[in-house]
Order: structure tokens, then C-alpha cells, then sequence
């Protein structure tokens, strides 16, 4: 018997609670899932802690000050750099401004995406010879880092290992790639069973796309040859082999608009020779077709209004859609390429800074959801236009709906399936909690947070569910706070280099399968029942960069 969270939210009963088991039945059966009302306050001066459902805790697993067992140069803890160290101690980094001259502070590196695997036992190693580092383990790439000696900003690949004790829960796997260069700073991340290779996405067209092997010391090798560079950041892999990955590049702000920023990232398909190959193969972007049958390109994107942009951000309508190859390593050879470059060159179709996107399960990697971040600024012409009068064309992003009959499909339909608004806006990473439950977070910005002087919170979207009806709302399962550290930076500009409010990213949910069976998608999750080994994980950056687990509450298991 198949049983599924009800996330869909009536305003008339905002308060209300959600009666609801997550894919098969929670620890007592069929718990109450509860609504947060509302958004955490944004205030001056003002740090309050995150609020989840009630239903719902959270344990933090590493978090930035978490020493790393192996530290390299300045690369020393899980979530900060030894720029800036301690005047008491060189050998740790000044995690917060110190009077009198409280003007600086160490380089925050912001964990970004994760990626859980479930590995057999004694297959991986650490730095600690003889040292059993279990089989259970979280990666991530640092999105941010500070410059070496040379100016280059320094990434890292760590891992971090759940069945450890504290002295060996976070390793660092590499800070230096194949040839010996730094790494760049990393965002997206998967693991690509069939080359047995994690990948990571550096959201950098100057920068490499990466390829790493599991075990300590992670060999990092470019391969940047076949899937190019651009603004890439979520990355996963479908039922064939192929390669799907979401660029996030802002844009220019439109002539004629206040704020209204062109849409400059686009969705590529990467299809190698055969499957686990990354050295050879066809890189294609997605281009979607008007009414008219006509693309939407970049060039066409570039007036304001734009027709096209307020008519893929109308409900109801639905566009045909192909997939245009713009690279192939046969034809074109193997030498690094700007992926966004070629892409408007040939005509793919932009669109306002998707970052993440996911197959939905169980349905044979036919529907692919992407997420579109917009503009995140309440000024922004494309909210609610005041040329046309339309509600929103862009501005406050969304979530889209790409189906076709099989993933090697050439052309597909692609749909609105949730307009954003000023209170959901900004998504940035997205993850099935089941077959019909998409939970998307929030990467609002602190503009944003300002203007609707409210920070991020996390949703849950039922696709099964009418968006279109005002009367229907996701559910919010976390209104996120802020740390302290988070607050000093808000209120000083990140001293120079860092960001300022906690963001919400990396949620990942995965039972950690390394086989081609455990891609996400290829099987529905079963969060919370008895004897699942699914689990459910995020990074809140910023400040602290505390990476979580959210587990189910024992007062809700009966």
C-alpha cells in the first residue's frame, strides 16, 4: 500500500494540521505533519533560531568551527579558512571579529551541495592509518574560497563520515586537483555510478568541471573536455548515463526595466559516448519553442516586456521543447569550452538562474523538475509588470516541468508548474521527499529578506496539486533563522568577503545506493518508517554552515 505526505496547504486553513505518512508510515503510523505559519523576522541586531514542524527535529552533523582531521595550508576547518588566524593561536582561524579592532574575519567557505553514500564496509580510508571510518558518508564541495599565494581562491572537497567519532568526522579529500592547481570553489555535486567518479560543478565558466574518485586522497581530475564550463551547479545523472545539468549565471538588468534582470542560464543534457564516459560525448541545451513555433533564445529575451517571458510564466501554457547539441568532442575536440557562450550561439533558451533540478521518482525519468531562483529583488519590473499588468513574468522565478517519453528523448513539453511570489522566491535546491512531494528551499538573499523583512524558509510542493488556484499553497516545514555569526555579517557587509544571512541549500534525500539503481529517481523514497535507510540532509550557509540531518521527532512516534 502506497501512502504520501498531503503537503498542499489551503490559506483558509494556514494553521491547520496535515494528517500524513512519507512513503509508507512514519515510526507510529500516521503522524500529524504541521505547517510553520510563517516566515522567520528579518531584524537588525536580531539572530532567532530556526523553526521546523513540530513533527520534525534536526541534528547537526559538522559545522563550520568542526576541525578538519587532515588540515592542508589555510584549508584547516569544515566551514572556514586560516586566512585570518586567531591572535592567540595562528593554527585556527578568527571565526568572528574581535574588538577593539573587530574589522575582519577568517574566509566562510559555505558547504554547498551534498551527496550521501551507503559504502561497504572497510572499503574507505583517511589520513589515520588503521582507523575504521565506517561506510556511511556525506560529501561536499566549499562554494567560497580565499585566495593562495597566487590569487586563486581555494575550494575543497570534503567528506564527512557519520559512523566517525569526532576527531575523524570530517576529512579533507583533496584541495588540489590531478595536475596540482587549487580547486576551484564548488556548488553542485553527484555521484555518477557508472565512471565511479563523484562530479562537482564550480558555477564558474573560467573554471573546471570536476571528476573525483571516493577514497582518501581523492584524485580531481578537469573534465571540462566533454561536459564544458559555464555557470553550472545541480548535476545528476538519468536512467541511460546521460549527464543533466542546471546552470546558475545572473544576467544583465534589461533596457527599459528597474531591476529586471536578462535571463542567462540555461538546462544541458550531457550524453556520452557510453555510459560513465566523461572524455567523449555531446553536450546539448535545452531550447524551447513559442507559440509560434519559434525558439526562445537569449536575443529574443533581450527587450522588455518580453512576451515569451510572461507567457512561460503563465499557468496552463505548455511549450514544445528539443535538445540542441552545441558541443561534440568527436567533431569539435577536447580542449575546455564556455558552455554559455556556445548555448546562446545556438540558440538554446534562457531562463532566470535555475540552480537545481530532479527527476521525479517512479516515473521512469520522464519528468524532470527544475527550480528558477528570479531575480530576488521585490523592485524588479518582472514582478507583477507594470507595462503589462501581469503578476509576476519571471522576476520571482518558480518551478518548471519538463516531460518527455524517455530521457534520450529529443524533444519533450515543458510547463509552469509553480509561479513564484514575493513570500516564495529565490528556490534554490529542490529534493522528493516521495513520489509527489518536491521540497524546494530558499536562497532569497539578504535584498530580499529586507525588502519582505522575512528570511528563508523551506517548502514542500505536492504535484499533485493545482498551483494556479490562489487557494492552495506549499507547506512550510522550515522557517529558518539566523546565527549569530550570520547576524554580524548582515549588519557589516561580511567584513569584505563573506555573505551575510544563513541561506538554506544542499537538501538532499537519498538512501545512498552507489549502484545505478540508487541515481536519484530510479526509486521513491520511504522517508521515517521503521526499517528505512533513507535520510534526508541540508547545509544552512552562511554564519555557522552547519550541515543537518532532519530526523522525525520521537514525540510524534507514539
Amino acid at each position: 500500500m502506497k501512502t504520501r505526505i498531503l503537503w498542499m496547504l489551503p490559506v483558509a486553513v494556514a494553521a491547520a494540521v496535515l494528517f500524513a505518512a512519507i512513503g509508507g508510515a512514519s515510526p507510529s503510523g500516521n503522524p500529524a505533519v504541521t505547517n510553520v505559519p510563517t516566515a522567520n523576522t528579518k531584524a537588525s541586531g536580531y539572530d532567532p533560531s530556526s523553526k521546523l514542524s513540530p513533527e520534525l527535529q534536526q541534528i547537526v552533523w559538522a559545522q563550520g568551527s568542526t576541525a578538519l582531521e587532515n588540515p592542508q595550508g589555510i584549508v584547516t576547518n569544515y566551514g572556514y579558512e586560516n586566512d585570518v588566524s586567531s591572535a592567540d593561536n595562528k593554527n585556527v582561524p578568527q571565526m568572528l571579529p574581535v574588538p577593539p579592532n573587530a574589522t575582519t574575519e577568517a574566509q566562510k567557505t559555505e558547504p554547498d551541495k551534498n551527496t550521501y553514500l551507503v559504502l561497504p564496509p572497510h572499503t574507505q580510508h583517511g589520513p589515520s592509518a588503521g582507523y575504521d571510518y565506517g561506510n556511511h558518508f556525506l560529501y561536499q564541495g566549499h562554494e567560497v574560497g580565499a585566495p593562495d599565494a597566487n590569487g586563486h581562491p581555494q575550494g575543497y572537497i570534503t567528506r564527512i563520515n557519520l559512523d566517525a567519532d569526532a576527531d575523524h568526522r570530517v576529512t579533507l579529500l583533496a584541495s588540489k586537483d590531478d595536475q596540482g592547481n587549487p580547486i576551484a570553489p564548488i556548488d553542485g555535486s553527484t555521484w555518477d555510478p557508472w565512471a565511479q567518479r563523484l562530479l562537482f560543478t564550480t558555477e564558474n565558466a573560467s573554471a573546471p568541471t570536476y571528476a573525483a574518485t571516493l577514497d582518501y586522497p581523492s584524485t580531481v581530475s578537469d573534465v571540462s573536455g566533454a561536459l564544458g564550463r559555464g555557470g553550472y551547479e545541480g548535476i545528476q545523472n538519468d536512467s541511460a548515463g546521460d549527464l543533466w545539468i542546471v546552470e546558475d549565471i545572473g544576467g544583465t538588468v534589461k533596457t527599459g526595466s528597474t531591476n529586471a534582470k536578462m535571463p542567462n542560464s540555461f538546462i544541458y543534457r550531457y550524453v556520452p559516448a557510453k555510459p560513465g564516459d566523461l572524455h567523449n560525448g555531446e553536450l546539448q541545451v535545452l531550447q524551447v519553442l513559442n507559440a509560434a513555433h519559434q525558439p526562445i533564445t537569449f536575443a529574443s529575451e533581450s527587450t522588455f516586456p518580453s512576451a515569451d517571458q510572461i507567457a512561460l510564466h503563465t499557468y496552463g501554457n505548455v511549450f514544445d521543447t528539443k535538445w540542441v547539441t552545441i558541443h561534440d568532442t568527436a567533431v569539435d575536440g577536447t580542449a575546455s569550452f564556455n558552455a554559455n557562450t556556445l548555448a546562446k550561439a545556438k540558440g538554446g533558451t534562457p531562463f532566470k538562474r535555475p540552480e537545481n533540478a530532479q527527476f521525479r521518482p517512479g516515473y521512469g525519468f520522464s519528468q524532470f523538475y527544475f527550480d528558477e531562483t528570479g531575480d530576488t529583488n521585490a523592485t524588479s519590473s518582472e514582478n507583477g509588470n507594470p507595462v503589462t499588468g501581469a503578476d509576476g513574468v519571471g522576476g520571482w522565478g518558480g518551478l518548471f516541468k519538463l516531460v518527455q517519453s524517455a530521457p534520450t528523448s529529443d524533444t519533450g513539453r515543458l510547463s509552469l508548474f509553480y509561479k513564484g511570489n514575493e513570500s516564495v522566491t529565490g528556490l534554490d535546491n529542490v529534493a522528493f521527499l516521495s513520489e509527489n512531494d518536491l521540497a524546494a528551499v530558499e536562497d532569497a538573499g539578504d535584498t530580499l529578506h529586507t525588502q519582505r523583512n522575512a528570511l528563508d524558509s523551506g517548502y514542500v510542493f505536492d504535484l499533485t496539486v493545482d498551483y494556479s488556484d490562489p487557494q492552495n499553497q506549499p507547506l512550510r516545514w522550515l522557517a529558518q533563522g539566523r546565527d549569530a555569526s550570520a547576524t554580524l555579517d548582515s549588519a557589516n557587509g561580511g567584513y569584505g568577503k563573506n555573505e551575510g544571512d544563513n541561506e538554506i541549500t544542499g537538501i538532499h534525500v537519498s538512501n545512498g545506493d552507489s549502484t545505478v539503481n540508487g541515481i536519484l529517481g530510479a526509486q521513491v523514497p520511504t522517508l521515517f518508517t521503521k526499517s528505512t535507510s533513507w535520510r534526508w540532509f541540508y547545509t544552512q550557509q552562511h554564519g555557522d554552515n552547519p550541515t543537518y540531518e532532519v530526523i522525525w521527532s520521537p514525540r510524534s512516534s507514539g
